[in-house]
Parts: C-alpha cells; structure tokens; sequence
C-alpha cells in the first residue's frame, strides 16, 4: 500500500503512526499545555529551510486539517539573501512535502556580513523584525517558529554557563514591538533527536547553516557547528549516558522555579534582592 503513496502521503503517515510517541502527541502536548493556537488564529509558520521549521510547517498544516480548533496557516519563508542551491532546496522540498510557501526577499545577509561587530547578533534581530512585520501585512496574529525541547534545554544551560544567568525559552510571547503580534514555539516538546530520526527514516535532505557567515565553517550531519552550543550539546550528550534524565530533570526545573530560594531575581525587568524583604518574614 505504501508504494501507492505520494512522498508527502508517506511522510504525514510516519508522523501519526511510526513517530507519533516522538512528534505528533509531543507536539498535540505543547500546543494543549501552552495554549499556542487559539480558534481565529492566523499564524505564520516561519520556514527557514532546516529540519525544525520543516518539520513544523508539516506539523501545523495537518493540525490545521483534522483539528475542531479552525484557523489560518500561512506558510512564509522569508529570504535573506540565501545561495541559488539553498533557495531551490527550500522551494523543492515544499513542493515535495505540498506545503504552499509564500516567500518574500530581503538583504539581510548583506547588511549583517557589511558590519565588524556581533554580525549574529545584527541578523537574528533583522530577521525577527522582518518576520513580524511580513506576518502582521498578511494579517497574522502569531508567528511560529521551530525551536525545539533540545533548544530550551541548551538555551538554559548555556545562559547559566556563559551568560551568567538563569533565564529559560517560553513556549510563546508576547511582541514588545508588534502590537497584538504573538511568538510561538510548537515544538517546545519535541526532542531534536526524534526529529533527525524522523528526516532519516524519510531520505529527507534540508539546508543546514544558510549563512554566508558560517557556510564554510565545518558542520556536522545534525546541522552542528563549532560554537558554545556545541559545547553544550557534547556535555549533555556525555551527562545523560550516566543519567538518562538529565533533560527532562532540566526542563522540569524550569517549571518548578522557587523564586524564595533564590538571593536575587529579575522580574519584568526589576531586579529583587532577598534582603528587601528578609526582615518582613
């Protein structure tokens, strides 16, 4: 019966049976838990062309299909200034996967690599901007994009390690510069290795680093390049061979912050010492 199947056919059916402990129930989990698609949502499911915001796109558009929740995907892939073969490798495998992208172009690339200093820094930012205000002319309310569990547990610990503070990745937020606009994260529960099984087990190839920045830097078979996040990724990588929890153990912990055994904490951008109000206790 499977050789009677399109490609894409075959992909959403590894999703709902092979990998639907792994992806689908994980993704059904966060969407529930988080309350990231509401009904009337138009959302714009931010394609970069790797894995994640591939398999995202794929994710949402059959939500969209079978769920009673009804509202609007608009699958957007924005062009920073992508290389020919990255461009139609993103444009193939749309077409491959049937999901309707809408692309628009800018010079992202250009202008970030024009600059001496945090040229990283410059084009997340450029891009995110460029992203919302697209989304917000389609008449988007939220925009989607593809960090996953893998994500939120590197993030935490790279900010504990290098940045010197305790701060976790929300599943949404609220845009501080795009009135009514709204981030979300639908594969907050999903697991970076049940993803890369999941492109194995479908022969499916995806743009990797799509920067001129960073193409000629060596990457790995997981998109992985030399960089703090690396480092982490090893590091967890060797601590969960002695506790296969480990990830979980830290994803739980940011649900479970106690903010009276902390010395000092930020909130809403206000910082609070324990000192303020030890004498009250």
């Amino acid at each position: 019966m499977g050789r009677d199947l399109e490609k894409y056919m075959l992909v959403e059916r590894s999703i709902s049976k092979k990998y639907r402990k792994e992806i689908w129930n994980p993704f059904i989990q966060a969407v529930k838990r988080y309350r990231l698609i509401n009904a009337g949502d138009k959302i714009a499911v931010c394609i970069s062309g790797g894995k994640d915001s591939m398999l995202m796109a794929k994710l949402i558009q059959m939500l969209n299909k079978y769920s009673d929740v009804p509202f609007e995907a608009v699958y957007l892939v924005m062009d920073p200034g992508y290389n020919k073969i990255n461009r139609e490798k993103i444009e193939s495998n749309a077409e491959l996967l049937h999901i309707p992208i809408t692309i628009f172009e800018t010079d992202i690339f250009d202008i970030a690599n024009s600059v001496d200093s945090s040229p990283c820094y410059l084009c997340a930012r450029m891009r995110r901007g460029h992203l919302y205000s697209k989304a917000k002319e389609l008449g988007c309310n939220k925009i989607a994009l593809g960090h996953h569990f893998s994500d939120v547990i590197e993030t935490t610990v790279m900010g504990m390690f290098y940045g010197s503070q305790l701060q976790a990745m929300m599943p949404k937020l609220h845009s501080q510069n795009f009135e009514g606009m709204e981030l979300i994260r639908p594969l907050y529960c999903i697991h970076e290795d049940s993803i890369i099984a999941w492109r194995r087990y479908n022969e499916l190839e995806f743009i990797q680093c799509a920067c001129r920045f960073t193409e000629n830097r060596t990457v790995d078979e997981n998109g992985i390049s030399n960089s703090k996040r690396q480092e982490i990724k090893e590091l967890i990588r060797r601590l969960r061979k002695d506790n296969p929890d480990i990830e979980k153990s830290i994803f739980n912990s940011i649900h479970s912050v106690c903010l009276d055994t902390f010395p000092a904490y930020k909130s809403n951008g206000k910082e609070h010492f324990f000192l303020d109000t030890y004498d009250n206790n």
